[in-house]
């Protein structure tokens, strides 16, 4: 018996090997869950339908920029299981030309693309998901990183969106906690995804999270599933509204 036996779980944001959404998504199949995973675009879905393929899951378009296409999923969600367990949101988006420079360019229409898909897609999902989520026990989880909390160099307007999501992860926990329904986020250490590497000046980051971290190296993406894994079931029982660093340490830090 897994950690996760026959526990419905939905996860939004696999968009290739390297996600951290599908390292989640594997090991949370290991552990006994049963699985949707969405894609939003025919590209990200060519790249999708084999992993889930792979690991005996479903899948689904989700964009998530639409309350229609989120209600829809939440009704083949309904459909297929009748309820939902587990929600991971690992979806972020800003231009690549607003990440350059600083947040002075950022534009008034980057700043709500960003708000909107990094942030209140969380908001959106959970508020759709709260009649097939409530009373059974279950979690949600974002991703975030440590730029929502101190200046990295080009990271600009996520930053300021990822501040937001960590906000929000706070006002979900109460709002969803009535339901039983527990809401965390995970920091996550820089790591080579589709997404990061759109950040100007990654690689510099790595260095210097190798240089300064505690652990003095980076982090994989199995490391951030396992504590996925822990958050999400009944091991973390008790915990809710929390941001939980899987950083090598790197935010402990001071110079």
């Amino acid at each position: 018996m897994g950690l996760l036996q026959d526990k419905k779980v939905v996860v939004l944001g696999v968009a290739n090997e390297k996600s951290i959404a599908w390292a989640i998504a594997r090991l949370f199949r290991e552990q006994g869950a049963e699985l949707f995973l969405t894609y939003s675009g025919e590209a990200i879905e060519k790249r999708v339908r084999p992993l889930a393929d792979s690991i005996n899951a479903d899948v689904a378009s989700c964009n998530v920029n639409s309350d229609e296409e989120i209600s829809t999923l939440m009704d083949k969600i309904k459909l297929c299981w009748g309820g939902l367990d587990i929600l991971i949101h690992s979806v972020a988006f800003a231009d690549k030309e607003e990440l350059k420079g600083n947040i002075l360019s950022t534009t008034r229409q980057g700043f709500a693309n960003a708000l909107d898909t990094s942030a209140y897609s969380f908001i959106g999902l959970l508020k759709a998901a709260q009649p097939l989520m409530a009373g059974r026990g279950g979690s949600a989880l974002a991703m975030t990183y440590y730029g929502a909390e101190k200046v990295f160099p080009n990271y600009n307007v996520m930053g300021v969106a990822k501040a937001a999501l960590e906000a929000s992860v706070r006002y979900l926990a109460a709002g969803m906690g009535t339901d039983g329904v527990r809401v965390n986020a995970i920091s996550a250490g820089p790591i080579k995804t589709l997404a990061a590497v759109g950040v100007a000046g990654f690689n510099q980051i790595l260095s210097t999270v190798e240089e300064r971290a505690p652990l003095h190296r980076n982090i994989t993406q199995d490391e951030i599933a396992k504590s996925a894994l822990y958050l999400c079931s009944d091991l973390a029982s008790g915990v809710t509204g929390e941001i939980h660093y899987v950083d090598a340490g790197y935010n402990v830090t001071g110079i």
